[in-house]
């Protein structure tokens, strides 16, 4: 069948289809648009633990998303496809391994030991960093390959150290972007606990690669003195509106259509967004690894990214990671519905078509 045929013959007010791709869709590859990578990895968790299965979390959640979206109400005949490769699955057997690798390190470093004077816990932590080196490889080389077939690939985390490929493949095909990161964490510690690439060092990792001029912060609420260095250190490089600074705003009377304004305007032409879930009041994402009290909402995120794609900026990339599920649906439900939205924006910013938003 082409893929009008099966857009004629989908019904999209029926359930989700489970046998399909993620949101109950029944395109290939080929006939998506969007391709969801996901990436179940948390081998470098220093708090609380489950990223690595929040991607299968939102996948399973994803059929039950209603796909005639209010902003987009034809998104899904673009076609979403989330990639099943072989890769994924040695991904998630490895982050098990080294997981387990890294505990006695993080444990050791909580009750004041050196990792020097322990000779096999230092060698423990050269595998686990090449480990991750050899995985941010691989998922670089994997959003290469569907870039290059014309793909908009969302990267689905595991924890916040897995898009670091992801923007060193955005850097082989951008020479100027900028990063739109939305969490309760900076993320800029170095090499914390010793894990080069910890999830709480993205956002340094990310300053080393030259093409990323300009990362802009919202809902910070958690650093340390070293993180605040970075800032300092970058001169204007990394831009910081921590959720105190924007909630004192709200108190005096400026509106959040202003502070998305002033957000998207510290941007370069170019942008990645990179969502950590935690961004968010801890309702949201109740399970994820390192809750913050304090945050902004749904409707807050969702509000700012539809008013990027249509700020005349250019969406390049996308990644929400740290997603944790519970015993319940909750947070894997949170997480698809917003992956949808974050769909629809990228393809509205890109020019598809989407439809007419829906009024009543």
């Amino acid at each position: 069948m082409t893929k009008q045929e099966i857009i004629a013959s989908f019904d999209p007010s029926q359930p989700g289809l489970a046998d399909q791709t993620i949101f109950g869709l029944p395109f290939s590859s080929q006939d998506s648009e969007i391709i969801v990578v996901p990436v179940p990895w948390e081998v470098t968790v220093s708090y609380g633990s489950g990223a690595s299965e929040g991607p299968e979390a939102i996948f399973e959640a994803s059929f039950q998303v209603d796909l005639h979206h209010q902003d987009f109400p034809e998104l899904w005949k673009l076609g979403i496809h989330y990639d099943d490769h072989e890769l994924i699955t040695s991904w998630a057997q490895k982050s098990v391994q080294y997981k387990a690798m890294a505990q006695p390190i993080i444990e050791a470093l909580e009750s004041g030991a050196s990792i020097e004077e322990h000779a096999q816990l230092k060698a423990d932590l050269h595998t686990i960093n090449q480990a991750c080196a050899d995985l941010h490889s691989q998922v670089r080389e994997r959003i290469l390959y569907w870039m290059q077939q014309g793909k908009r690939v969302v990267l689905l985390g595991g924890d916040h150290s897995t898009p670091l490929g992801y923007y060193q493949a955005l850097a082989t095909q951008h020479d100027n972007f900028g990063i739109l990161h939305l969490d309760a964490h900076m993320d800029l510690r170095i090499a914390y606990e010793g894990f080069t690439y910890s999830h709480a060092s993205i956002m340094y990792n990310a300053l080393q690669i030259p093409q990323i001029s300009k990362i802009v912060q919202i809902g910070i609420r958690d650093f340390c003195a070293q993180e605040a260095e970075v800032v300092q250190s970058q001169a204007g490089r990394v831009q910081v509106h921590t959720d105190a600074d924007m909630k004192a705003q709200t108190f005096k009377g400026m509106t959040w259509d202003a502070q998305c304004d002033q957000i998207i305007t510290a941007l370069p032409q170019k942008v990645a967004v990179s969502f950590d879930i935690d961004g968010m009041y801890a309702w949201y994402g109740p399970h994820t690894g390192t809750p913050v009290p304090g945050g902004f909402s749904y409707e807050q995120a969702a509000y700012l990214f539809n008013k990027l794609a249509q700020s005349g900026k250019q969406i390049i990339g996308m990644d929400l990671v740290e997603v944790a599920p519970g015993e319940d649906d909750w947070d894997g439900n949170v997480g698809a519905r917003m992956l949808y939205h974050m769909c629809g924006v990228w393809a509205l910013n890109n020019g598809l078509e989407v439809g007419k938003r829906i009024t009543f």
